[in-house]
This record gives structure tokens, C-alpha cells and sequence, in this order.
């Protein structure tokens, strides 16, 4: 019945497994994957706003996992430093996205992304010059409406987090620890808003049923990766991805 409901095929029920799988890895290993998960939920699916709504419960579950391995690991300075832009960013978001076509969100969200990767990189090569900066409330600022913004209209903060977590120089722990409870109580805040809109359904919550289960293993093997990574590479990885997703978007 949920077959025939969403009309999907084997390949589609493929690109869709293999999606969630990558939402688990990417809530407790490699950061920087929620762009690549998003585009494949996108490819499986009608349109990238159904793909949105058919995600975040997936996400939910994923954090919730991510927040019991790692939330001794949070640190709360970051999450006060955020959050209240961030709600702020989701309502910005909810406003646009009933008038926004999926291509004016994904090229948007592209364009952020890829600026905001080039800014980290630029802020890591001046480091030294650029701390007090970085410490600055209106750095955190944008970050937290741009991550709520994006968030809402194309489940796509995870980069945007990355750069911010990367240029506090967190180590993996600590970042993927703070990470976890910020995504955990966005998605959370954010659920109303996409209910209201019609994204998340009884249909989209029973596929997510289906899901679910992969979601949970690909987070266990997501722990087993991130103890394998060194810090240096695990920066690399959530800036690299974050531009890679950028690019997909703004080609898609």
C-alpha cells in the first residue's frame, strides 16, 4: 500500500536506503554528509520539498542516537551562542519556502554554502589574525540564521555547522558532541513548522518507520568511524564535504 501511495521503484527504495544509512554516519562520524544524503532523498523523490518533510524524522532519529553517545562530550557556550538566531533563521525560513521553487531553494542554499566553505578556509589560512573575530556574537550570528534558514527549507545546517564548529577549533568529540544536541533541539523546534506546511505526513512518517532502522545502524557505524579519525582529517572532511554539497545543489 505505501508502495503504491508513494509510487516509488526498486532503485528509488535503493537510493532512499542507502540515505538514511548515510543520516546516521554523518549524526555521530562524518560531519559534513547532510548535504550529500539530502541530494540523494531529493533524486528519490518527487520534489526536494517532499524529500525534506520525508527526512526530518529520520534526522530525529539519528540525533537522538548521537545525543546519548556523545552529549557528555556538549558544550553549552556554543549552543547559548546559536540557538536563539537560529529560531530565528527557522521562521525566516518558514516565511520564504511557500514561495520559493525548488530551484530558487537549492541554488540559494548553494550559494551560501559554497561562500561560507570559501570563508573558513580563508579564516583558517589567517588564523592568527583573525581570532578575536571568530569570537565575535555577530560571527555566531550569521552562522545561526543562515543554519536556520537553510535548515527549514532544504534540511541543509549541517554544513554551515561545520564551518562554524571547525573554526572554533573543537576537537572531533567536543564537535560532534555539541553538534548533536544543537541538531537534536533544531529538528525538534523546526518539526511544527514543517507539519504546517505539509512536508511531514502520515504517509512520510511510515516510510520513515521503514528507514528508521537503518538510520540507528549507520550511526553505530558512524561511532566506530569517527574514533578511527585523526583531527586533522576529520576538519578536512566536514569542509570538503560542506563544499562538495555546496556544488551538488547549485549543479543540480
Amino acid at each position: 500500500m505505501l508502495n503504491q501511495t508513494l509510487g516509488l521503484g526498486v532503485w528509488q527504495w535503493a537510493i532512499l536506503a542507502v540515505g538514511a544509512l548515510m543520516v546516521g554516519v554523518s549524526k555521530t562520524g562524518v560531519a559534513g554528509l547532510s548535504l550529500l544524503f539530502v541530494a540523494l532523498f531529493a533524486a528519490a523523490l518527487p520534489s526536494s520539498k517532499q524529500a525534506s518533510g520525508l527526512v526530518l524524522p529520520l534526522l530525529i532519529v539519528g540525533d537522538l542516537v548521537a545525543v546519548l553517545s556523545y552529549r557528555r562530550h556538549m558544550l553549552w557556550s556554543h549552543l547559548a551562542r546559536l540557538l536563539p538566531w537560529t529560531a530565528v533563521g527557522v521562521v525566516v525560513g518558514f516565511l520564504a519556502l511557500g514561495t520559493m521553487s525548488d530551484r530558487t531553494a537549492r541554488t540559494v542554499i548553494g550559494g551560501i554554502l559554497l561562500g561560507m566553505t570559501a570563508l573558513s578556509y580563508w579564516l583558517r589560512l589567517r588564523r592568527s589574525t583573525d581570532e578575536r573575530a571568530l569570537q565575535h556574537w555577530g560571527f555566531a550570528a550569521g552562522i545561526g540564521i543562515l543554519a536556520g534558514f537553510t535548515t527549514l527549507v532544504a534540511n541543509a545546517a549541517g554544513p554551515l555547522m561545520a564551518i562554524y564548529l571547525v573554526a572554533m577549533r573543537l576537537p572531533k568529540l567536543e564537535y560532534v558532541g555539541t553538534a548533536a544536541v544543537f541538531f537534536c533541539l533544531l529538528n525538534l523546534f523546526k518539526l511544527p513548522f514543517m507539519m504546517d506546511l505539509g512536508l511531514v505526513t502520515g504517509v512520510s512518517l511510515q516510510l520513515n518507520l521503514l528507514l528508521a532502522p537503518l538510520v540507528v545502524l549507520g550511526a553505530l557505524a558512524g561511532r566506530r568511524i569517527l574514533m578511527r579519525l585523526n583531527q586533522r582529517v576529520f576538519e578536512e572532511l566536514a569542509l570538503g564535504l560542506s563544499g562538495i554539497a555546496a556544488l551538488v545543489l547549485l549543479a543540480a
